[in-house]
C-alpha cells in the first residue's frame, strides 16, 4: 500500500484531532506531545504540528519565520454524497468556506479545520476523476 503524508500547521492540535477524527473519519495514530499528532485515513497520513520552539514541523526557521495555518493549499477527500456531507458538517458547526462548486470533473466544497486550513470534499461526476 502506498501512502502520502501531508503536514498541516494548526493552532490547537487537540481541536484539530477532534475535527479530523470526529468529522472526517480520520484515525489517531499517535499524539506524543501537545504540539504534534499523526492521523490516518486510507492512504493519507496527516501530520498536525502547532508552532512551537521544541522542534519538528512547527519550529521557527533560521530566518525568523514561523509556520502559520491557513492558506489555499489543501488535500481532497472523495465523497459519495457531497450535499449530504455539506449538511452534516454545517449542522456540526464546521465552517464551509465555499458554496457547492460545479467543476469539470466533479463537484466540490471547501471546508475549514479549526485553524483555517482547507480540506476539499470532492464528488466526481466523470469516471476518470474517481480515485
Amino acid at each position: 500500500m502506498s501512502s502520502i503524508s501531508v503536514r498541516y500547521i494548526v493552532d490547537d492540535v487537540d481541536a484539530a484531532i477532534g475535527f479530523y477524527c470526529g468529522q472526517l473519519g480520520f484515525t489517531e495514530v499517535m499524539h506524543p506531545a501537545p504540539a504534534f499528532a499523526m492521523l490516518t485515513k486510507d492512504d493519507l497520513r496527516l501530520l498536525l504540528s502547532a508552532p512551537n520552539s521544541q522542534g519538528g514541523g512547527g519550529r521557527q526557521l533560521a530566518d525568523g519565520s514561523t509556520p502559520q495555518p491557513g492558506g489555499w493549499n489543501r488535500f481532497t477527500l472523495q465523497v459519495d454524497d457531497l450535499e449530504g456531507e455539506m449538511t452534516r458538517l454545517s449542522e456540526a458547526g464546521v465552517t464551509l468556506r465555499s458554496e457547492l462548486i460545479e467543476g469539470i470533473g466533479g463537484r466540490q466544497v471547501l471546508v475549514e479545520d479549526p485553524s483555517g486550513n482547507l480540506v476539499e470534499l470532492f464528488q466526481p461526476t466523470r469516471d476518470e476523476a474517481r480515485l
